[in-house]
């Protein structure tokens, strides 16, 4: 029996109306019903580094973080969280004033796009975007205007032209994000220079989601959009333990900004969790700490295991857009006779074991997205030789 209310009003609020079930928890599904490979979602299928982990079972056993901690963070964590910022990028910042940490970077986003917009704004934002960018800024009632990274000499490019046009009178915001998931772009110092004068010239507040800011590869280079001349003011930058050190179930990131912004990303914060992961915030404080040596290795394992997919992939008869940074690849799949992404991932798992994502899902429009799909390679490296074993199939 069906029950309605009596005006027959859906339940759902109209602003999220659009946004069913994710395709992550659609694909995932699909792999564990079908015993595929799951190049899907980006998780890693190993643990983070061994004293990290007994770091969070100390925290545990000493009584560190199992009652609520503090509404900023632990304290150790911020500082941690600022001498990363300070020792990486020359960025300084207050860890009591400048500093909130937050149950991972998709509620720092949430948080921050509820606290800096209302409705009617619009905000700007590159695509294609992770899911959650689109939930967040309709959850705030404002607009979102994408603006289209396009394929070009091998990967995605932003146009600067397009950027400028975008921004309107009501535009209030920009959501940026690099290095950029699902294309693997890392934006250039040129595109960001551009990116700050416009914000500057425009007046604009800017988020950056910088989670994947120590996965770039080859010659790319992370560079915080808060180091930019005006920049630091107007940005509110996102950072992430999960993608670094290979926890991603413990939630812990954060946001670093001026007193005021952080505030405000605070006011709106308190009323998500209020807080979270307490012990594992004490376990992060440490990982930060960790020589160079930990994430130079950490990215030289990941850029091997991108080199090995993409090499499967090629082989597979997929056109391979090279990341310069991220764990994911993305791929033209028209060089297979197909141009349906949704389809041929639906269809992927029967036909050679694996799941991948459609590229399509992160798009506005559509259309531009639909020849492409994203696998990805954070996984072990016989898993992923056994899916690129797979995939040679389909040429079969």
């Amino acid at each position: 029996m069906t029950t309605m209310t009596s005006s027959e009003r859906p339940f759902l609020n109209r602003r999220l109306a659009e946004f069913g079930t994710t395709i992550f928890a659609e694909m995932s599904a699909l792999a564990v019903a079908t015993g595929s490979i799951n190049l899907g979602q980006g998780f890693p299928d190993t643990d983070g580094p061994e004293e990290i982990r007994e770091a969070a079972v100390r925290a545990l056993r000493d009584g560190r973080g199992n009652q609520y901690p503090p509404g900023p963070g632990v304290p150790e964590l911020r500082t941690a969280i600022t001498a990363h910022q300070e020792r990486r990028y020359g960025l300084s910042y207050d860890p009591d004033r400048e500093v909130l940490v937050t149950a991972g970077a998709t509620e720092a986003i949430a948080a921050a796009l509820l606290a800096l917009v209302e409705p009617g704004d619009e905000v700007v934002a590159l695509e294609p975007y992770y899911d959650s960018y689109a939930a967040c800024i309709a959850m705030a009632g404002a607009a979102r205007v994408p603006v289209t990274l396009r394929p070009h000499e091998g990967s995605f490019r932003l146009d600067l032209d397009e950027l400028r046009a975008a921004v309107t009178p009501r535009t209030r915001l920009l959501l940026v994000n690099t290095p950029h998931n699902p294309t693997g772009t890392v934006l250039t110092r040129e595109e960001l220079t551009a990116i700050a004068q416009l914000a500057v010239e425009r007046d604009l507040l800017v988020i950056t989601d910088e989670v994947y800011e120590h996965l770039v590869f080859d010659e790319a280079e992370h560079l915080p959009l808060a180091s930019f001349p005006g920049m630091r003011e107007r940005t509110v930058s996102i950072g992430s333990a999960g993608k670094t050190f290979s926890f991603t179930g413990w939630k812990v990131g954060w946001v670093t900004s001026t007193p005021e912004l952080v505030t405000a990303v605070r006011s709106a914060k308190q009323y998500l969790t209020y807080v979270a992961s307490g012990p594992f915030q004490y376990a992060v404080a440490e990982a930060l700490s960790l020589p160079d040596s930990y994430f130079e290795e950490f990215r030289a394992d990941m850029r091997t295991k991108r080199d090995l997919l993409s090499a499967g992939l090629r082989e597979a008869g997929f056109d391979v857009f090279t990341p310069s940074g991220t764990y994911f690849i993305t791929t033209d799949i028209r060089s297979l006779g197909e141009t349906d992404g949704f389809a041929f991932c639906r269809a992927l798992p029967e036909r050679a074991g694996v799941v991948a994502i459609p590229n399509a899902v992160f798009y506005d429009h559509r259309e531009q997205g639909a020849p492409f799909v994203r696998f990805a390679f954070c996984k072990q490296t016989s898993v992923l030789e056994e899916a690129a074993a797979r995939l040679k199939t389909l040429g079969a």
